[in-house]
């Protein structure tokens, strides 16, 4: 189940909110960037090929190697998508003992 990673990165991401417009955003992103590629390496594992858009785009958006130019009034309110779409997708992300061999 992807709810660990899905809950963890629902947390950064909220707490994330506090760090928009600081240095400390930039660790922020890395966690909230390797967190979404952790559910979607769940997604890929767990055959649900239909939910790993949302973390390639949420590992994409958060990329700390080639960071988006996005103001703070933008990064607001994606932080907050991005809390929901780890949520939803740590919920209905399951593999079975069967899919990881």
């Amino acid at each position: 189940m992807a709810l660990a990673p899905g809950l963890l990165g629902a947390i950064v991401a909220i707490a994330g909110v506090f760090a928009i417009g600081h240095e400390f955003f930039f660790a922020v992103s890395f966690v909230i960037a390797v967190l979404a590629l952790i559910v979607g390496w769940f997604a890929v594992q767990s055959r649900q090929w239909w939910w790993f858009p949302l973390p390639a785009v949420i590992a994409v958006v958060w990329n700390p190697v080639i960071p988006l130019a996005l103001t703070d009034a933008v990064w607001l309110p994606l932080q907050y998508v991005a809390a929901a779409g780890f949520i939803v997708a740590g919920l209905v992300i399951r593999v079975s003992d069967d899919d990881r061999q």
